[in-house]
């Protein structure tokens, strides 16, 4: 074999190299950015890590077995705002649906917006805790100076009371966390798309 053939083999060698480690590369990437979504939806069906359900219905079974709610609320970096639970806690039956309500203030001169996660303590209550209405579904802008009210409607699945792992359980913490989020833009109708190709004209 000649010192050509070598050569040229040894580049088609590093080639395939060089190939299948970008591959590796760019399947790692994908999957870390689809490992996300499949984490939350993981969790939202499991419960796995304190995420609590959420259900088009409030429950038609209510116990005589109460258990006590409490409500925690905290603000990320780079968020102007207060917030904080109207009630720091409440005592329901299992299988009650109630509304209880948190408020949040911009603090800020210009307009802002944030978008809540949530949790509950302890985790295996996750997969009981059911919200029928939260803010934490959408994000929320705020005007400077602006204060709302946000309600919340949920209530513990009278499941909760059947596992070894929860039966137990008497508290529960419900905790929610506004980060901030860059305010949806509307989306350009094709109308508008054929109004400015006109104005072009």
């Amino acid at each position: 074999m000649s010192g050509t053939e070598k050569t040229e083999k040894s580049r088609l060698g590093n080639g395939t190299i060089v190939a299948l480690c970008c591959a590796f590369v760019i399947g790692m990437v994908g999957m870390a950015y689809a490992a996300v979504p499949l984490y939350e939806m993981f969790c939202k069906v499991t419960g796995y890590g304190g995420t609590t359900q959420r259900v088009e219905q409030a429950s038609d079974v209510i116990l005589d077995r109460k258990i006590k709610v409490r409500f925690d609320a905290n603000v990320g970096p780079g968020l102007p705002w207060t917030f904080e639970p109207v009630q720091r806690e409440i005592e329901i039956r299992i299988g009650e649906t109630v509304q209880v309500h948190y408020k949040a203030r911009n603090n800020a001169s210009t307009p802002t917006t944030g978008q809540a996660t949530f949790n509950v303590t302890p985790q295996a209550a996750g997969a009981y805790f059911n919200k029928v209405q939260c803010f934490c579904f959408t994000e929320t802008t705020l005007k400077p100076g602006e204060e709302m009210e946000m309600p919340v409607v949920f209530f513990v699945d009278p499941a909760i009371v059947e596992p070894v792992e929860t039966k137990g359980i008497h508290t529960i913490t419900l905790s929610y966390t506004f980060y901030p989020h860059e305010a949806s833009k509307p989306v350009a109708s094709a109308a508008d798309g054929k109004a400015d190709d006109a104005n072009k004209l």
